[in-house]
């Protein structure tokens, strides 16, 4: 069973910084598209950002010049470094890995931003 393993949420001051880290098993990360999603209470889940093998970059109008996707293939890792958090920013953000006819899943970070 494949697991995205998903740590580096928590709670922050609006202004603050957060940075998410999601390592995969070598056997899916090298051929992944890497990507983080976030969930807030009610809403549908939305791509945050996404990064390609090589390591060309998406990100959600909302969080452009805010956040920093990248990943290090060596560490079979991606991070995503959050600055400038909004109180809209609170959701459960996930690691997602897609390969060819496949999308995993980590298990979900709370990350809360207060005002």
């Amino acid at each position: 069973q494949v697991q995205l393993v998903e740590s580096g949420g928590g709670l922050v001051q609006a202004g603050g910084s957060l940075r998410l880290s999601c390592a995969a098993p070598g056997s899916i990360f090298s051929f992944a598209v890497m990507a983080w999603y976030r969930q807030a209470p009610g809403n549908q889940r939305e791509l945050v950002a996404s990064i390609m093998r090589g390591s060309s970059t998406i990100y959600v109008d909302s969080v452009k010049g805010r956040f920093t996707i990248s990943r290090d293939n060596a560490k079979k890792s991606v991070y995503l470094q959050m600055n400038n958090l909004k109180p809209e920013d609170t959701a459960v953000y996930y690691c997602n890995a897609e390969v060819p006819g496949y999308n995993y899943w980590g298990q979900g970070t709370q990350v809360t931003v207060s005002s």
